[in-house]
């Protein structure tokens, strides 16, 4: 349900606005302003999501009101007023639209119509941040998790642990690889890796972790260092600083091949 207010020092100008929105099953007039005033008090006490202001009424006029307004409390704007020259003004202030009277209903339709599609927009947002924040409190902190739940593109994303290749860092956010995918979290690499399971990741590189299930093959290096081969074919270098955390997964796991280079 829409619920909506109407501003306008013209009783007949509220009337005809409030006959117009009787006709549409989810709208509701919560409540009708004879000036700025009201309007300004009727906005912080109701809250509405849609706002009918004409523009030039006693005490403070229709641009007034939104600069008397918190930010977080401002509904969507429509204003309606004889004259045309407050048009620019009204569009600075991020009117959604702008009705000139006389205007006809087949013009007020339209303009209910954006309104009715922008607040749409806005609740789906909405709501798609706070089922993100859902998930993100009541996602375990452990390494018992065995997925992942990534913002990406506007979409709430879960992935799997076993999906990820390998993991690099990238400035203040984590780069993770999970076959032609690709997502980022803003977290550190340490953070990230308290949170899985260390019998299946493992920190080959100061900016790099790797699922060790994805690992075809070792290739040593003549500087002491290795290049882990995954089965994707993906080529990354394990530094010397974490040859140490990677000996006891080769100590249980003899399949693993470890050739030079030619």
């Amino acid at each position: 349900m829409i619920r909506a207010l109407i501003a306008d020092d013209e009783p007949l100008a509220r009337e005809r606005i409030t006959r117009l929105l009787s006709a549409e099953n989810d709208v509701q007039v919560i409540s009708q302003c004879r000036d700025g005033l009201e309007a300004i008090t009727s906005i912080r006490q109701s809250r509405p999501d849609l706002a009918f202001l004409d523009i030039e009424m006693p005490e403070i006029d229709g641009l007034g009101i939104l600069r008397e307004i918190p930010l977080d409390a401002t509904p969507v704007i429509i204003f309606t007023t004889a004259y045309d020259h407050y048009a620019i003004q009204a569009f600075e202030a991020h009117a959604l639209d702008y009705l000139l009277k006389p205007f006809d209903e087949e013009r007020f339709r339209r303009a209910l119509q954006r309104a009715r599609t922008h607040l749409e927009n806005l609740r789906s947002k909405d709501l798609a941040a706070r089922l993100l924040a859902a998930l993100e409190e009541a996602r375990p902190s452990t390494t018992e998790s065995d997925r992942l739940v990534i913002k990406s593109g506007g979409k709430v994303v879960f992935l799997k642990l076993e999906e990820i290749d390998w993991v690099e860092a990238a400035a203040n956010y984590v780069h993770i690889h999970a076959g032609t995918d690709g997502y980022y979290m803003r977290e550190t690499m340490n953070s990230f890796e308290g949170r899985l399971d260390p019998s299946r990741f493992i920190r080959i590189h100061r900016s790099t972790i790797v699922n060790l299930a994805k690992i075809k093959e070792l290739q040593p290096c003549n500087n002491g260092e290795f290049i882990v081969v995954l089965r994707n074919g993906k080529e990354l270098s394990l530094s010397r600083g974490f040859r140490d955390r990677i000996q006891s997964f080769l100590q249980r796991s003899p399949g693993i091949a470890e050739k030079r280079r030619a």
